[in-house]
C-alpha cells in the first residue's frame, strides 16, 4: 500500500512539474475562461451546454496539458507542438496562417489548431466528441496564444532554457511566466478574474479588432523585449515592471475567447462589441 502511495505521489508530482513548463499555468488558463464565460451571448450559452457537459470553460481551460501525461502516441509525442510557433519572420505572422485545417494531422503549430478548432466547431460534419475535443483545446490554445512565450524562440524552447532565479529559488524564463508571477499574486482564478474584468466599451472593441495571427504578433514582440532586457534575477522590480502585462494578457485573452465563440456561435453576435471583427477567422 506505501509503495502504492508513493506512486501516486511521484505520478501527481511529474504532472505537476511539467504543467508549469508548458502554458499558463492551471490558474492562468482558469482565469482566461472564467473571464470568457462573462462575455458570452446567450445563444453562444446555449450552443456550449452540450459541449461542455456540466462543467465550465474555466474547468476544461487545463485539460489540453493534462492530457499530456497520456501515453498514446499523440498527447506523448504530437500534440506539443500544438501549443506553440516559432517563425523566424514574426512580422509576417499572417502569412503562416492557413484558414482551412481540418484534420489533426494537418496541425503544425498553436495557428494550425486555433483554426482546426474553429473549423471542427463549425461543421456540420464533426461528431459531438470531435466537437468536444476541439473545444477544449481551442479554449486552451486562445490562453496559449497571449502567454508571450508560447511565440518565443526556438532556440531556448520558448524561454525554457533560459535560467532564471525567483526570489532565489531557481527556475526558468518560460515557467516565471506561466506560472509564477501569477500564483505570486496569492489569488484564486476566481479573484484574480474580478480583478481584471471589464465592461469598458473600448477596451473591449480593441481587444476585438483582431484575430489569432495578431495575438501571437503581440505575444512574439512583448517577449522580445524581455528577451533583449536579459534579466534572470527576479523580485519586486520584476514584478512591478510586468504584472501590467501579465494581466491585460490574460485579460485580452478571455474577451478574445469569448469574441471567437461568439463568432462561432452565435450569428446575430456584434463585430468589436460582443464577437471578434468580420474577417477570414469567420470563413
Amino acid at each position: 500500500m506505501l509503495i502504492k502511495n508513493l506512486s501516486k505521489l511521484v505520478a501527481v508530482a511529474a504532472l505537476v512539474s511539467s504543467s508549469q513548463a508548458i502554458a499558463w499555468g492551471q490558474n492562468g488558463h482558469r482565469i482566461v475562461g472564467e473571464l470568457a464565460e462573462q462575455h458570452l451571448t446567450a445563444t453562444t450559452e446555449q450552443a456550449l451546454t452540450p459541449l461542455l457537459e456540466g462543467e465550465s470553460l474555466a474547468q476544461i481551460s487545463t485539460w489540453a496539458d493534462e492530457m499530456r501525461s497520456d501515453s498514446s502516441k499523440f498527447w506523448s509525442k504530437t500534440s506539443s507542438k500544438w501549443h506553440y510557433i516559432n517563425v523566424s519572420d514574426a512580422d509576417n505572422m499572417h502569412q503562416h496562417v492557413h484558414h482551412n485545417i481540418s484534420s489533426k494531422e494537418q496541425v503544425k503549430n498553436i495557428l494550425d489548431g486555433i483554426y482546426y478548432g474553429i473549423n471542427t466547431l463549425k461543421s456540420d460534419s464533426t461528431s459531438i466528441d470531435e466537437k468536444r475535443f476541439a473545444l477544449r483545446f481551442l479554449v486552451h490554445l486562445v490562453g496559449d496564444s497571449h502567454q508571450p512565450f508560447h511565440a518565443g524562440r526556438a532556440a531556448d524552447h520558448g524561454g525554457n532554457k533560459i535560467d532564471v532565479t525567483f526570489f532565489g529559488d531557481k527556475t526558468n524564463l518560460h515557467s516565471t511566466w506561466d506560472t509564477r508571477l501569477i500564483e505570486n499574486e496569492r489569488l484564486s482564478y476566481t479573484e484574480f478574474t474580478n480583478f481584471i474584468k471589464t465592461s469598458n466599451s473600448a477596451i473591449i472593441e480593441d481587444y476585438l479588432n483582431s484575430e489569432p495571427a495578431d495575438w501571437l504578433l503581440e505575444s512574439h514582440h512583448i517577449s522580445e523585449k524581455i528577451y533583449n532586457l536579459n534579466e534572470t534575477d527576479i523580485s519586486y522590480g520584476y514584478i512591478y515592471k510586468y504584472m501590467p502585462t501579465v494581466k491585460t494578457r490574460l485579460q485580452q485573452g478571455g474577451i478574445r475567447l469569448a469574441g471567437l465563440l461568439n463568432q462561432i456561435f452565435d450569428k446575430k453576435a456584434q463585430p468589436l462589441k460582443e464577437a471578434l471583427k468580420t474577417s477570414k477567422t469567420a470563413d
